[in-house]
């Protein structure tokens, strides 16, 4: 061997020992770190559908921010289609054609300022890919038969004249007549009528709404022109030449509205009401056409409602299935909350009398809140746009031609039902002032729907009530038990207090009642309902029948949770032996997966089970096929598809194939006890370019149990939260523990929890003891803030839209609801269990600001100053009493944002600002200087 031939081989040995040498730790570090563009960039799949042949897969691929895209797979070739900025696409009924909503440009969104541009749409055919794009769409849809679309345009917005400055003018003043044909009308727009095979098209202007029915023999649709003139409900006849136009009823200045077909037969319903000079519709009538004949039937007149009530044109219309009923509603009649034109002629000619009482008092602007109101003011406001419009729910009979009111003002809901005999109706009237501090009840009856009788069931409900789909019994929990309530006999039984499981919520630790698990439906012909306890489904009789316990035991004995899949959204029961498709969620291990069960026979079989999350989307309605999401932390959730057995799955979206790209990090679960020796799970994320025996910052994220995010795919977004894989693959370690409350002590239930399971990271090397932040938002942002008032163990903390003082906040309002916070003190989330006079000092010794002198932690606040969650100046207090004690507290005030951020360089602002402060306290990187010296008011 000659020297030149050594060197090269001891060269190439060399090489090959440096290969050997790059761990695959240190080829991580060679991947990327994630910045916020990056994230900004990453794409999210939303409104996945699947053709009813199963052929097709349509979804939208939308990133955080910019334009997104929608996709069309063939499911069983590589054939994709694609459409910018699609979104919500649907498929015709054969599936060779794919309407979808066009959204406007981002950038155009962008510019725009207070007219916003409108969205599209277009129109793709699955044999060619070929697409037909329509401008200023609002509304689409396709016949049953999949030979027509029907696209109805957005009204063309009026822009006022500009007003040019001139002489005074000499013309006389506008008489009243001339003003009331200035009113403004509902003047309908412009519906194409396009004939799929061919591409022709019909134009039909001034439609308000329209309707296919079922058969894909009419296309129903109400005009309302300009003048008022030829307003009016008509058809096209689709299935002959010419598609000639059918006038069902005509009325000038009467309008039409809520058109219904039937589910099978070709009739119509709808309402009318003539316009009053205001242009507002007056009391309404309900009508019924019948397609086969041409009947048109005036089935309810205003005048059939109850004395002092009314039949409104804003309504709810809906037939049952078997075409023999249709609810409405009436409504009390009220005075008028507006004058008439008279009476405003008259005011404008009245000369001002400043001292008049009258007059002063028509301007005046003041709320009174009485003691014993129902509902609170607040409350009564947020209400009021959906109150003042409500109708209370009515039926027709076609075969009796009676109409029957079966809501009224003591009894507000009741719910339309399919069966003939009976419909579920709920009095929530004498319970309406608990709401405040207690939370929601309801009386439950039933209510005769050829009567309007009523018959009640339990009352104090606070649980959902559910009646059987022939109408013979209601299944309710109550008092830790399911019951049964039998219509016929009008008797109650017990369903569950005989068996040796629990069926209320085992994890329960709230100061309210112990809810259920819910139940899964029922089974055909009333013969039996599905009952879930924390793992199981059980199968009980209507009957005398032994229950059933259909997974067989066998999610207990696993500790894994078993749920049904509705696989059809409009079935209303489940077959007495139909094989159900079930999730299954192991509640040691976190991961999830499929299996199947039989109706009325024990014993579950598994299809499917990795260390990875599945969740069901859909099934194909007329084929075998399923449509679901696989993921785990580093795996996206993409589309896939399969057979019912999940014999043979493909993928069939890759949506983000960059995140190789990055060092995203990975997931393992951690366990270890609480202060007290409770048994507590968590979620360890290790950063991308770990490295065994190094100790890394750490950022604990919380809030109550995330130990089953272990296998989820946390999607890069920029909000209020961290991003745990940008903070991953920039040199952190993410945290995300359980959190075991116990009532009247949640501060410290927070803190005897997170603590040991921070001292568990260190204690494996993982974590820098020097370098913990804690990070949490709302209620975990007041656990936040009241934790680092017990432990020095945090070198930083952030706290977003925390609550700092329980006694101020208890009598709060939470505005974007306008409920009062006292119910979430004494029976919900902050876990007090009690009013402010009965356990003044849980409330205080819960509270951070009476503890703010022990706070050693840098602590940043955050707040939308329009939140409507929790009162903004809850971080006021807690900055302002930091600010006196002389510590380390920056307060983020952001103008005009609620609860969680919606704008978007708001987002962008304190997501960079998060990352700068525990960039900064733990990884020792210079501080920007809004930390070091604060941003100073300039007048903006």
């Amino acid at each position: 061997m000659n020297r030149t031939h050594s060197l090269k081989l001891m060269w190439a040995l060399l090489l090959c020992l440096v290969i050997i040498l790059v761990s695959p730790a240190t080829m991580a570090q060679q991947k990327k770190a994630l910045t916020f563009q990056d994230v900004m960039k990453f794409k999210a799949v939303l409104d996945a559908v699947i053709s009813e042949d199963g052929s097709w897969i349509a979804y939208t691929a939308q990133p955080d921010r910019g334009d997104g895209e929608l996709k069309i797979h063939a499911a069983t070739e590589e054939k994709i289609f694609t459409i910018e900025r699609g979104s919500k696409p649907v498929f015709s009924k054969d599936s060779r054609w794919v309407a979808v909503v066009i959204k406007p440009k981002a950038v155009e969104l962008e510019k725009a300022d207070k007219e916003k541009p409108k969205e599209g749409m277009a129109l793709l055919e699955t044999a060619t890919g070929e697409v037909h794009h329509f401008e200023r769409v609002e509304r689409f849809a396709f016949s049953e038969d999949s030979k027509w679309l029907a696209y109805h345009h957005f009204k063309e917005e009026e822009k006022p004249a500009k007003e040019e400055k001139t002489q005074p003018s000499q013309e006389p003043a506008a008489s009243a007549e001339q003003k009331k044909d200035k009113k403004k009308k509902e003047v309908g727009s412009t519906l194409v009528l396009r004939h799929l095979a061919s591409g022709q098209e019909i134009s039909i202007q001034y439609v308000l709404s329209f309707a296919f029915d079922k058969s894909s023999r009419y296309l129903a649709y109400a005009i309302a022109d300009p003048e008022g003139k030829e307003n009016g409900l008509f058809c096209r006849e689709l299935q002959k030449e010419g598609y000639p136009q059918i006038a069902i009823t005509k009325g000038e200045n009467t309008r039409y509205s809520n058109i219904t077909w039937t589910k099978k037969e070709s009739k119509l319903a709808f309402l009318s009401a003539v316009e009053n000079e205001e242009g507002q519709p007056g009391p309404a009538t309900l009508w019924v056409w019948d397609g086969d004949t041409g009947e048109q039937n005036q089935a309810v007149k205003s005048e059939a409602a109850p004395e002092g009530w009314m039949l409104p044109l804003k309504n709810q219309v809906s037939w049952t299935r078997d075409g023999k009923r249709v609810f409405f509603g009436f409504k009390p009649e009220t005075p008028q909350d507006v004058s008439t034109e008279k009476e405003k002629e008259q005011e404008e000619k009245e000369e001002v009398d400043l001292y008049n009482i009258d007059d002063l008092l028509k301007k005046r602007e003041v709320d009174v809140w009485h003691w014993n109101d129902p509902i609170i003011i607040t409350h009564q406001k947020k209400q009021w746009s959906r109150l003042k419009d409500w109708t209370y729910r009515a039926v027709y009979h076609l075969d009796s031609g009676k109409a029957i009111a079966l809501a009224d003002q003591e009894m507000r809901t009741v719910e339309a039902t399919e069966n003939p005999q009976f419909a579920l109706g709920l009095a929530d009237v004498p319970y309406l002032k608990e709401i405040t501090w207690e939370g929601s009840f309801d009386d439950v009856y039933l209510v005769g729907l050829k009567d309007g009788s009523r018959k009640k069931v339990v009352s104090r409900l606070q649980s959902r009530p559910s009646l059987s789909p022939n109408g013979d019994y209601v299944v309710y929990y109550h008092d830790l038990n399911w019951h049964i309530y039998d219509s016929k006999t009008g008797t109650t039984r017990n369903l569950t207090s005989q068996l040796d499981v629990p069926f209320f919520d085992e994890d329960h630790d709230y100061p309210s009642a112990t809810p259920g698990y819910g139940m899964a439906g029922w089974v055909e012909d009333d013969r039996a309902v599905l009952i879930y306890d924390k793992y199981d489904i059980w199968q009980f009789p209507t009957g005398k029948d032994k229950p059933i316990n259909l997974t067989g035991g066998e999610g207990r004995q696993s500790q894994v949770t078993f749920r049904a899949i509705r696989l059809d959204p409009e079935k209303r029961y489940f077959g007495k032996d139909e094989q159900l498709l079930l999730s299954a969620y192991h509640n040691l291990k976190k991961h999830t997966g499929f299996s199947t069960c039989q109706v009325g026979t024990q014993g579950v079989k598994t299809l499917i089970e990795e260390k990875k999350q599945f969740r069901f989307l859909a099934k194909a309605k007329k084929k075998q096929i399923l449509m679901y999401t696989r993921e785990s932390y580093s795996e996206f959730p993409d589309i896939w598809i399969s057979d019912m057995n999940l014999v043979s799955p493909r993928k069939i979206s890759d949506v983000n194939p960059q995140i190789s790209e990055f060092a995203w990090g990975s997931a393992e679960l951690v366990e270890w006890n609480s202060v007290d020796g409770i048994p507590l799970q968590g979620v360890l994320i290790k950063p991308g370019n770990y490295q065994p025996g190094e100790r890394y910052p750490v950022l604990v994220y919380f809030y109550r149990f995330f130990s089953q995010r272990l296998y989820e795919f946390n999607g890069p977004v920029v909000n209020h939260r961290p991003c745990f894989p940008l903070y991953a693959s920039n040199g952190y370690a993410i945290f995300l523990p359980d959190i075991r409350f116990e009532v009247g002590r949640p501060g410290f239930s927070a803190t005897k929890c997170l603590v040991p399971g921070v001292q568990k990271l260190i204690d494996m090397g993982v974590a820098d003891p020097k370098a913990i932040g804690l990070h949490g938002h709302s209620w975990s942002g007041y656990q936040t803030a009241f934790v680092v008032t017990q432990t020095n163990i945090f070198a930083a903390a952030i706290a977003g839209a925390p609550v700092s003082n329980m006694t101020s906040a208890y009598s709060g309002i939470r505005w974007e609801s306008g409920l009062a916070r006292q119910f979430q003190y004494e029976r919900t989330q902050s876990r007090i269990g009690g009013s402010l006079w009965e356990y003044p000092e849980r409330y205080i010794e819960n509270s951070p600001i009476f503890f703010a002198d022990r706070i050693n932690t840098p602590l940043l606040i955050e707040f939308g100053d329009e939140d409507g969650a929790v009162p903004w100046y809850q971080g006021i207090e807690l900055y302002l009493a930091m600010r006196r004690l002389g510590k380390d507290c920056i307060f983020l005030q952001y103008r005009g944002e609620p609860h969680h951020l919606q704008k978007y360089p708001n987002k962008v602002d304190y997501a960079i600002k998060m990352k700068q402060y525990f960039d900064h306290y733990l990884k020792g990187e210079p501080a920007p200087e809004w930390i070091t010296k604060g941003v100073p008011y300039r007048g903006k």
